[in-house]
């Protein structure tokens, strides 16, 4: 069985931090390219952040560039997401990502990002 599981998410104010953790176990965390999407309410579902296996390299959206981090460790099977200046824009539900192949492509359930006063 595959998992991946996030955590982290919650309420902040305009200009706040918070980080996110997915984990993930069942698979060979190592061999799969990992990323972080999101989606708002009415919305399409977006890619957020990437990074490859090794996490030699990274990539953002346009949106999130200068602000999110992301980042792994192979040895504890863990991503992470580093938001700051966070904005109400930025409110959504937050998905963890594992792809290898079409066939070995995961998701976790998902964690909630609200940024409001």
């Amino acid at each position: 069985q595959v998992q991946l599981v996030e955590s982290g998410g919650g309420l902040v104010q305009p200009g706040g931090s918070l980080r996110l953790s997915c984990t993930a176990s069942g698979i060979n965390f190592g061999f799969y390219a990992m990323g972080w999407y999101r989606q708002a309410p009415g919305k399409q579902r977006e890619m957020v952040a990437t990074i490859t296996t090794s996490g030699d390299m990274t990539g953002y959206a346009d949106s999130v560039e200068g602000r999110f981090i992301i980042s792994r460790d192979n040895a504890k099977n863990t991503l992470w997401l580093q938001m700051n200046s966070l904005q109400p824009e930025d409110t959504a539900v937050y998905f963890c990502n594992a792809y290898w192949t079409d066939d070995l492509n995961y998701w976790g359930q998902g964690t909630e990002v609200t940024v409001s006063s």
